[in-house]
This record gives C-alpha cells, structure tokens and sequence, in this order.
C-alpha cells in the first residue's frame, strides 16, 4: 500500500542494490521518501536504481553512492550526500552484511572471522556514528539495523555470523537509550530465510531448506518485500512510539530451531566436526 506519508524524508540504505536492501529502497521511493542506496558495486547500484525509478515513475526520488561500510571516510560522505539529496536525513537503512566461511569454531580462520565481524558491526557502527548528528539536525528520525534470527536462535556452523548479528542488536538496544531524548529511534529487523540472490545457494531440494520448512509454523520463505514492509513502517511515523526493539520477519521459525547446514561442511568427517583431537 502506497501512503506517500514519506514525502519531503531523506533516507539512506547500505546494501540497496539488491536483496532486501533493494526492496527496501523501492518501497520508501513509492511511500515518497528521497532515498540514496549505498554499496560497494557500482554496477548493482546503477541498475537498481534504474529499475526503482522506473517501477516507481519517480527517478528524481532515487540516487546512489559507491560505500564500503567498513571505510569510515566512505560512510561519512555518504551520509552528506543522502542530507544533500533529501533536504536533511531523516532515515538511515543499515542493511549491508553478510556471512562468511561455514565451520565449526575450532576451524574457523581468524581472518575470516574478523572480516564478518567487521563488515556487520563495525559498519552499522559506523553509519550510527555518522547518522546520529544529521538525523539530530533533522529534529529526529529513525535507524532500523538489519540482524537476523541468527542474532537469537543457533545456527550452527555460521561462525561469526550469529556473533555480528547479536552484537548488532546490543548496539541498537543502547543507541535508543543514548539517543532516545534527540528524537532518534533505533530498532532492529530479524529476517529468517528470505528469497534472496544469496539464498539461491540453498537447493530447494536439499536437507537444508527442509529444515526451514520444517521449522517454520507458515510453512515458506519470506520475500525482500515482506522485510521491506516492516522497515518503512519503522522508517514512518506510524512507528513513533517504537523504540529498542528487535523484530521478527520469519514466518514464525523463530518459534521452534535454527537451520541445519552440516550438509554444507563438505570435505569435514564428522569426527573433525566435532573436534576429535586424533583428527
């Protein structure tokens, strides 16, 4: 549903050229708001943004910015560019993430491990530092980080993964409560398996995505736009009085357990899985 209660809002999305990230930006562009999508791929930021000003009919809604996340420099002149674009920023999407090696912990590399850390907390850090003083200068708005049912429910193998996304969670519990007297609202969405380009790498026909389905009281996965919907509420001002919460998106998995991956570890005998030291 399309309400045009975004109209004169500036809002940044990390992450926006493809996925949730992307859907996220065409719904806050039909809703009205000025949005610049953010990434490092200036191919993928190109072609979204073509693609929401045309399904959109509002191409001067919509710009991109080329930003790694974990390059402060980076981050903070893309936060300008948004104000710049938006008349004032009023909204900030910390969407961009990701996982990383599958394997036990006592396989995990440690390069790796930092890596996901680092592109998880470390860049929605980021964009908390550099939102909060234009988000202030803009009389108040709302941040909506992006954790996952990893960040509370176990799943295995995902290394630093659950980890990051946890900690995503703790910082945006605390900057509501920093923040809370500036007018500035922190939450954060939980997805479960949404259909994304990154999870085409599950076969539909493997263990894998059983266990979802399985483990999911709705039986399916989710979509980008079902994610998308719960984040322009949160971007709106239908959502004013909502602050320092974590919310699922997952068809209700977040009821039972998490995925099983084991089927992934390819290569690893279940002794080494486990850890047996006369591996």
């Amino acid at each position: 549903m399309v309400k045009d209660d975004l109209v004169g809002s500036g809002v940044l999305v990390t992450g926006g050229g493809t996925g949730i990230g992307k859907a996220c930006a065409a719904s806050l562009v039909r809703n009205g708001a000025s949005v610049t999508i953010c990434g490092r791929t200036e191919g993928r930021l190109q072609q979204a943004q073509e693609e929401i000003a045309q399904a959109s009919g509002r191409e001067e809604k919509i710009q991109y910015r080329v930003c790694d996340v974990t390059e402060e420099e980076q981050v903070e002149e893309a936060m300008a560019a948004a104000s710049h674009f938006g008349n004032g920023l009023n909204g900030v999407v910390a969407n961009a993430g990701g996982g990383g090696a599958l394997a036990p912990y006592h396989l995990q590399g440690l390069e790796e491990f930092t890596r996901v850390l680092h592109l998880n907390v470390l860049g929605t850090m980021l964009c908390i530092k550099h939102s909060v003083p234009y988000l202030k200068e803009s009389g108040g708005g709302s941040f909506v980080g992006m954790s996952s049912i990893a960040g509370h429910l176990t799943h295995l193998w995902f290394g630093a993964y659950p980890a990051a996304k946890a900690g995503i969670e703790a910082m945006i519990r605390n900057a509501a409560d920093e923040f809370g007297k500036s007018n500035i609202r922190f939450n954060a969405v939980r997805p479960g398996f949404i259909a994304t380009e990154i999870m085409e790498g599950v076969p539909r026909d493997s263990e894998t995505f059983k266990s979802y389905i399985d483990n999911t009281p709705m039986a399916d996965v989710g979509t980008p736009e079902d994610v998308a919907s719960l984040v322009k509420f949160l971007i709106s001002p239908d959502s004013r009085w909502i602050t320092g919460q974590c919310i699922n998106v997952d068809g209700g998995h977040s009821l039972r357990r998490g995925p099983q991956f084991t089927e992934f570890l390819v290569g690893l005998t279940g002794e080494e899985i486990l850890g047996d030291p006369k591996r």
